[in-house]
């Protein structure tokens, strides 16, 4: 099932940042494999604290014992070049690698790699599919960039052929898998610190499609003109799916509840396949799930299956999640950091009974900000009360002359309703003294604005 000889000479292998969402999955995954791996991270957390429940001895600081006692160091692409620990690593001339190369690596050691890909809902899509596999009891191995309640946490380390991965673009990390099937969901303008253009997107895609191999699977967004293109550069199997387009798997007669979950017939070839009642808001999970629905019928996974798993999947961690109230009204928080993901949350909490809405939106990286200013102002306006608050970093510098309030300003040029608050205890104050029963408020970003719905509980 699983073929690690390239690793195999390794028994002591140390990570930098142990506590990424990606890393403590890779973590696991070599411990189930024999391996006695240990770590190190900058701040405490629950998944470390989940490490260290699994016997992974993990440091909160630096731990240089720990990596003269390692025969491999991996590091995440967060890590600086003047890292104590990555210092010492190379100075031992001990063999370090970046973490996206070494899941490239782990890949190569199952038969059947599903790779699930795009701009925006990779997430929630391989989620979907992990959960439709577990439910037919395929035991995969997965790994997913949120906390998942049906696997308790980001992974899985299961005895099967099947390695369920999403597979992100930035920095073209996903050209180092080895993927059997692949789902791209779509392809938008995003990580334009590392990418020049949407061309440059769409040619990384391209060349992520040419590795699979011709008994492999390529599902593809037929509503997507720029996903649909890469039909023409692979020999494998090819399926569609879409709602505007003829594609092979299409939802029909769509209506959605109070809370806005979708509920739908589902046609292949165009004829009647399923109706799918879904537990997830919004008409791009309503896409997400033909994505699914799509992979795991090529699988031979049974629709009865297929329909119990989407109907109990009720999201990732932090994508539209429910938490809580304040004043009779319900908190939401949502990862959304790019106009795109905006306009369909926006679009998802229409389809909810409430009186007006309020977003606390947090944008991430200034070059993002700076690049899609004018869409995020656009955006935005969807909602009837929007408080924007200072760029989360993340991994830049203010070289870019932006800051949040331009983005309130762009957007009060269109319609007179962003007001930009810096502190989250005076945004909490804010809310707390004008929200009403019945409204919806959203936490809205992929930094730190998450903090604010659980101050608000």
């Amino acid at each position: 099932m699983t073929n690690i000889e390239s690793i195999k000479k390794y028994k002591n292998i140390h990570m930098i940042g142990i506590g990424g969402i990606s890393m403590s999955g890779i973590a696991e995954i070599l411990t189930n494999w024999g391996f006695k791996v240990t770590g190190s991270d900058s701040t405490d957390s629950e998944i470390i604290q989940k490490l260290k429940t699994n016997n992974i001895d993990v440091s909160i600081g630096h731990n240089l014992e720990m990596v003269k006692n390692s025969d491999l160091v991996v590091y995440t692409a967060a890590i600086s070049n003047d890292d104590p620990e990555l210092v010492l690593a190379k100075s031992l001339n001990i063999p370090t690698v970046e973490r996206a190369d070494f899941l490239g690596e782990l890949t190569k050691a199952f038969e059947d790699t599903i790779g699930i890909s795009g701009t925006h809902g990779k997430t929630t899509t391989t989620s979907m599919i992990s959960t439709c596999f577990l439910e037919a009891n395929l035991d995969p191995s997965i790994q997913v960039g949120a906390i998942l309640k049906e696997i308790d946490g980001n992974y899985r380390v299961g005895n099967s052929p099947y390695f369920i991965i999403e597979a992100c673009e930035y920095v073209e990390s996903f050209l180092k898998f080895r993927p059997k099937s692949e789902v791209i969901l779509n392809i938008d303008n995003d990580h334009l610190d590392y990418f020049k253009n949407l061309d440059a997107i769409k040619h990384a895609f391209e060349k992520y499609v040419k590795l699979l191999p011709d008994n492999g699977l390529l599902v593809l967004n037929n509503d997507d003109t720029a996903c649909a293109e890469l039909a023409k550069f692979v020999n494998c199997k090819v399926l569609t799916y879409g709602i505007k387009t003829n594609a092979d798997f299409t939802a029909k007669n769509i209506i959605f509840d109070d809370n806005g979950f979708g509920n739908f017939d589902v046609y292949f070839n165009n004829e009647f396949y399923e109706h799918i009642e879904l537990s997830v808001a919004g008409i791009h999970n309503v896409l997400n799930s033909l994505a699914c629905i799509a992979l795991c019928t090529d699988y031979k996974i049974d629709k009865k299956y297929i329909k119990t798993a989407l109907k109990k999947f009720t999201g990732a961690s932090r994508r539209l999640e429910y938490k809580g109230k304040i004043n009779s009204a319900s908190i939401f928080d949502d990862y959304g950091h790019h106009p795109t993901e905006i306009k369909a949350t926006a679009n998802a909490i229409k389809n909810k009974k409430y009186n007006e809405s309020w977003v606390v939106f947090q944008p991430h990286t200034y070059s993002r900000t700076q690049s899609l200013l004018d869409d995020f102002a656009n955006s935005l306006l969807d909602f009837d009360h929007i408080i924007i608050t200072d760029i989360y970093a993340a991994r830049e510098k203010n070289i870019y002359g932006i800051s949040s309030k331009d983005l309130a300003d762009k957007i009060n040029q269109l319609d007179n309703k962003a007001i930009y608050i810096s502190s989250f205890d005076e945004i909490v104050d804010y809310l707390k003294e004008n929200v009403k029963e019945k409204d919806i408020v959203l936490t809205l970003g992929a930094g730190t604005v998450t903090k604010i719905s659980e101050m608000l509980k």
